[in-house]
């Protein structure tokens, strides 16, 4: 299935963690206990004259290509400007998308432009927010990359701008939008794997350029990069080029591994079981393999305690992120229920288990158990006394076979992200992941680089998101 026959959604929740209902999500049987996942909804329709939406990116670099490659496959989208600091950006820019596409090193000149509906944020953590607050002040929709903010206390005020202007405001983590996380969330909700109570992530890289060992080009220079504007409210320091191209690299400019890729595990976390967020955040890592002048870590480890509300049980959350050259590169979910397991790669899901069951008397008088201590009269004792509490021991065992559930081939969130994205600003409807399901996902991992600085737990209230002593 290519990405312009991808299938849209036909309604839009205001927030998905307080949505009730389930995503829309049917599966067609491909063999035994395998199936393939797709939209029940209507398919994507050709955009009408009136139905164009004209784009701007800020931000050329690699994700810059990428998010714009993607939006201009959704019907109607049209790119009219890009705005980059390294002049060789902008040239490549109107190489890739055409002369017509207008270039400038000065963002605030896309968002003074009438013929600009939308902008893509896909600048340096460090100007996020800023770039954001503008160009919806500036009467534009802004699709922002993940994560929203760079530190925890600018995100208030984005979610404040957003209701202020009405604006249409989504973050760029796809995982919001993917069929496979909607499908894990019918699943939590159908109660298929019981109660949740662990659920384990990771998201690990095994190259130089996954560890943001980033190509610098060989004009670097003052002359072609607007370094001066590049670090904006960052300490004053002379140029570098690998600062520049490399920022992820650097506390100045970004939000390390739990910045770039926390969020991704976080949102279909969040996504998935519609909890709000976590109530204590631990951190824990290091520097381990890329002595290469960075001064963030490569590895870390978060440790995240969410509460048990009404609307959902609560579970405790381990994410782990790897850069060491030997780690292998993969994403894991893994959702631990009472009755189950929901394993989820990049492209599937397999649904495992038979729940906690309770053994036969005669099983728990044998093996690890302290009754084969107790004397013959109290083993038979005993033996009779739960046999009487537990009578559905006698009963065949519950079980489940494996299924699994696949994504089509050639399948792509990050389309059905834009899909989204597009289709709140030409029906005004609500979008799937605004500012404050953005916040909600940035701040845990934001506050579990805070932990590992400060070397202590913190405390965070997801429902009024701020940090608690």
């Amino acid at each position: 299935m290519s990405h312009h026959e991808q299938p849209s959604r036909r309604s839009f929740l205001a927030s998905v963690a307080a949505a009730s209902t389930v995503p829309a999500v049917v599966s067609t049987r491909l063999g035994a206990n395998v199936y393939e996942l797709a939209r029940a909804d209507e398919p994507t329709k050709p955009a009408g004259p009136n139905d164009r939406i004209r784009i701007a990116t800020i931000g050329m670099g690699i994700i810059g290509f990428i998010d714009t490659d993607t939006a201009l496959k959704v019907p109607g989208v049209e790119l009219v400007a890009a705005a980059d600091l390294y002049e060789g950006r902008r040239v490549h820019a109107r190489e890739v998308y055409g002369d017509h596409v207008a270039v400038s090193v000065d963002y605030r000149e896309i968002l003074g432009r009438k013929d600009v509906d939308a902008v893509l944020v896909c600048v340096p953590d460090h100007w996020h927010s800023r770039i954001a607050i503008d160009a919806m002040r500036a009467g534009k929709a802004v699709y922002c990359e993940k994560p929203m903010v760079r530190l925890v206390d600018e995100g208030p005020e984005v979610i404040a701008v957003q209701k202020e202007t009405g604006a249409v405001f989504q973050v760029g983590s796809q995982y919001a939008s993917s069929v496979l996380y909607d499908k894990v969330k019918e699943l939590i909700r159908q109660g298929t794997i019981g109660k949740v109570n662990a659920i384990e992530a990771r998201y690990n890289r095994n190259s130089p350029i996954g560890a943001w060992q980033y190509s610098i080009p060989t004009d670097a220079s003052p002359s072609t990069v607007d370094w001066d504007r590049f670090l904006g409210d960052a300490p004053r320091r002379p140029f570098d080029p690998v600062r520049f191209f490399r920022w992820r690299n650097y506390w100045d400019y970004g939000t390390a591994v739990a910045g770039d890729l926390f969020v991704h595990l976080l949102t279909g976390i969040h996504h998935a079981t519609g909890a709000l967020g976590p109530t204590r955040i631990g951190g824990m890592g290091g520097q381990r393999y890329w002595k290469d002048g960075r001064d963030v870590y490569d590895v870390i480890m978060g440790l995240l305690d969410y509460p048990e509300t009404e609307a959902h049980p609560g579970f405790t959350l381990s994410l782990q992120t790897n850069f060491e050259d030997g780690s292998g590169g993969d994403a894991m979910f893994r959702f631990v229920g009472s009755d189950g397991v929901i394993n989820v790669s990049f492209t599937e899901l397999t649904v495992t288990g038979t729940g906690i069951v309770q053994p036969t008397a005669e099983q728990v008088l044998k093996g690890y158990n302290s009754a084969r201590t107790f004397s013959r009269a109290q083993q038979e004792a005993f033996a009779e006394r739960y046999l009487a509490e537990h009578p559905r021991t006698a009963s065949k065992p519950r079980s489940r076979e494996p299924e699994k559930f696949a994504v089509p081939k050639g399948y792509d969130e990050r389309y059905d992200h834009f899909v989204n994205f597009f289709k709140s600003i030409r029906e005004r409807r609500p979008v799937y992941e605004d500012a404050v399901f953005g916040y909600r996902a940035a701040a845990p991992a934001l506050l579990c680089n805070e932990s590992y600085r400060r070397g202590e737990l913190i405390g965070w209230d997801p429902v009024r998101m701020k940090v608690v002593s």
